[in-house]
């Protein structure tokens, strides 16, 4: 039985499926010229409405296919240059009081062994963590009763603390858990989070209360509006998105594109990053197995790409769930954040036997280390790999972020910025192999700048990390 909720008694439901519906009918059977319409619209890199972005996932000319990934990747390579930010998720706890079918973490697995991490626990995976080399992480929390803004906040707290003689510290920590209220998520933009995460995993309705059959989840409305919340407690930085599998992909992009319109309407900001994972199997979850609306590879592509081209200023996630194969497909999509090494369950990066069905939410697709990513985004694909937070910390986020990022500014600082993480990331951590990779792709980075100013301030610095100094950004 579901458990009564009122949190979000009142509250506007935005997501119009009157009008998702006549945009997916209108969009059906697109003739070629709008397509080629649409697509020379989207590279002045203005977007797209979500009729525009119908247009093109209902397309079925497969050459025309090819001209949207070509479209998206110039977008991406016009804003973000050949930059990828790289993070790691860990899970604090997979205790959960919510029934969604879909979840391995669901209150009814009795055959889930359930964990929290203690501080000592936290300390210990952060280590581990750093000595990889990681910088950036994302909290991901079970929603419990037990869990609430002040116990998050500690354990930002507690990842914060952790200094590694070899690697440094954590430098930006992000987060996934339960929506709360203005006053909780003024608790946790207190503590530092960077952005603030929540997927609504479907925007249809009648299927979101099918899925969430228990718990506080069950609340579409109080979900909904977490962002806004977030927004108003100050935490200018939100992240959203959709778990492809549960009902048509097109609505759920476009229900994602109404969401972000409706962000800029009230905010003046859309979402900072949008992530598009798909149902992957889990323990426990017979759904999981079998997707109601399973999304082919073909269909993943254009969602990511129509995605790229109708809001081109996010950052599109993409996480271990997919095959190291098919993540490198994906990269030539217009994905600009990628999760690598990942673990999904709490004490994972620590556990010598991590590879445990019992305890972990979801498959991982993409089990490489972070140095076997980094070796093939930046040996094979000549991506520069980033854990750069200068923004943060210099308080270029939100809308502030996004008129900068309009005028070139990503292309002129956090490219740069990524070089020199990466060049941390080599002199502290990297095995030989990937050293002399990331070296050599350094190397032509480096000759290829044009602005002799900038390439100056770049190389001084490379040289100051070069001997000994950590933490260097412009």
């Amino acid at each position: 039985m579901k458990q009564d909720s009122t949190l979000g008694t009142g509250l506007e439901n935005f997501i119009d499926d009157t009008v998702i519906r006549s945009e997916m009918e209108k969009a059906e059977n697109p003739d070629p010229g709008l397509v080629r319409d649409i697509l020379a619209k989207g590279l002045e890199r203005k977007g797209l409405t979500p009729f525009e972005a119908a247009v093109l996932l209902k397309n079925t000319n497969k050459e025309l296919d090819e001209e949207i990934f070509q479209t998206a990747m110039t977008i991406k390579k016009g804003i973000y240059g050949n930059r990828l930010v790289l993070f790691a998720p860990l899970y604090i706890s997979n205790e959960c009081v919510n029934q969604c079918a879909y979840c391995g973490f669901k209150a009814t697995n009795k055959d889930l062994e359930r964990r929290t991490l203690t501080p000592e626990a936290i300390h210990e995976e952060v280590t581990v963590l750093e000595d990889q080399g990681h910088k950036r992480l994302l909290l991901v929390y079970g929603e419990h009763p037990k869990y609430n803004a002040e116990w998050i906040a500690q354990t930002v707290r507690d990842v914060y603390s952790v200094t590694s003689a070899k690697s440094g510290e954590i430098r930006r920590v992000n987060i996934n858990c339960a929506p709360l209220d203005v006053e909780g998520f003024k608790t946790l933009h207190e503590v530092g989070i960077g952005t603030y995460q929540c997927f609504q995993e479907t925007y249809h309705v009648p299927t979101y209360e099918k899925v969430h059959m228990a718990g506080r989840k069950t609340d579409y409305l109080w979900r909904l509006h977490a962002m806004h919340r977030a927004q108003e407690a100050g935490i200018d930085d939100v992240g959203m998105g959709a778990l492809f599998g549960l009902y048509d992909t097109t609505y759920e992009v476009l229900g994602l594109l109404h969401h972000a319109l409706q962000l800029e309407r009230d905010w003046g900001v859309g979402p900072h990053t949008i992530s598009f994972p798909r149902l992957e199997p889990a323990l426990g979850s017979d759904m999981s197995y079998n997707p109601p609306y399973p999304t082919t590879d073909h269909e993943f592509k254009k969602i990511v790409a129509v995605l790229r081209i109708a809001v081109p200023y996010t950052g599109l996630i993409l996480t271990t769930r997919e095959t190291a194969e098919f993540r490198a497909e994906l990269l030539q999509m217009g994905v600009s954040q990628i999760s690598a090494g990942s673990r999904t369950y709490p004490g994972a990066y620590s556990d010598p036997e991590y590879d445990r069905p019992g305890v972990q939410q979801f498959c991982v697709g993409d089990s490489r280390s972070l140095d076997e990513v980094i070796r093939s985004i930046a040996g094979e694909h000549d991506y520069v790999p980033s854990w750069c937070t200068a923004c943060y910390r210099l308080g270029r986020t939100g809308e502030h972020f996004m008129e900068l990022a309009k005028t070139g500014f990503i292309q002129n600082f956090c490219l740069p910025n990524g070089i020199l993480t990466f060049k941390e990331y080599l002199m502290d951590y990297a095995s030989e192999e990937t050293k002399k990779a990331g070296e050599a792709l350094i190397a032509r980075e480096i000759e290829g700048y044009a602005d002799l100013k900038q390439k100056k301030v770049l190389t001084d610095r490379l040289t100051r990390i070069e001997a000994g100094e950590r933490d260097l950004y412009l």
